[in-house]
């Protein structure tokens, strides 16, 4: 494909004019075509990589102000993932538009680094061409729905989050956890655990390792404070 069809073609598919059309090219144009290496996507790429990281983690701040770094660095490890970056790239046409040399193969077959690497090439192109907000919209358009897929995954999995969340804006206290028993031989043993919040203890659980009798627990606490909460309130009317 030339330079004059892929242009137009590349733009329509990422929504954005080029000021600078050679940019655009350069961040379609894999190692195994140029002539050096400095002329490839490459540099591109290691600069998109950071502009993704940027506005992912700003969105994820935004986003979830009741959520700790630890909660937001797993989310955000998934959205900027090579899995996911290459199904973004795919997902907006990149692949079919890179420019690639006779001796990389079939295109269907391209390995995952290639797709995750022209699609934050193709970031850092934006960047550069019109500055951080056209590059933001770009990014935002693409991994908002990987951002909420990943935090709602999050969520089903990380209750010992969840309940701290929860206890410590309902109650202003943090759960603590207490090892009440462990059984079997050392290859194979099983842990019993339980959640005490403010002096109250909820059921136990256990667990082929102490991470997850604690998340058992802490989820069987989780129903139980939820449960309490759902119930109706019931007001007694005073004697006249």
């Amino acid at each position: 494909m030339s330079e004059a069809e892929l242009i137009p073609r590349a733009e329509a598919a990422l929504g954005y004019k080029f000021r600078n059309p050679e940019l655009l090219v350069i961040a379609l144009t894999h190692a195994s075509l140029a002539d050096n290496r400095l002329v490839s996507n490459e540099r591109m790429e290691f600069l998109g990589d950071a502009v993704l990281g940027l506005v992912v983690c700003t969105e994820l701040y935004r986003r979830y102000q009741d959520r700790h770094e630890g909660d937001l660095t797993k989310v955000k490890s998934v959205v900027v993932s090579r899995r996911v970056c290459a199904a973004m790239a795919e997902h907006v046409g990149l692949t079919e538009l890179l420019r690639l040399g006779k001796g990389i193969g079939d295109r269907n077959g391209l390995p995952v680094s290639v797709q995750a690497a022209v699609l934050e090439a193709v970031i850092g192109a934006i960047y550069l061409d019109g500055g951080l907000e056209p590059a933001e919209k770009f990014v935002r358009m693409l991994t908002l729905p990987h951002i909420e897929r990943a935090s709602r995954f999050d969520d089903q999995q990380n209750h010992k989050s969840l309940l701290q969340q929860y206890v410590q804006r309902a109650l202003a206290t943090t759960p603590q956890y207490e090892w009440l028993d462990e059984q079997g031989p050392d290859h194979s043993k099983c842990f019993e655990v339980c959640v005490v919040v403010d002096g109250r203890r909820f059921p136990s659980a256990w667990g082929t390792s102490k991470k997850e009798a604690e998340q058992e627990a802490a989820r069987r606490a989780l129903q139980v404070l939820r449960a309490a909460e759902a119930e109706p309130q019931v007001h007694h009317e005073s004697e006249a």
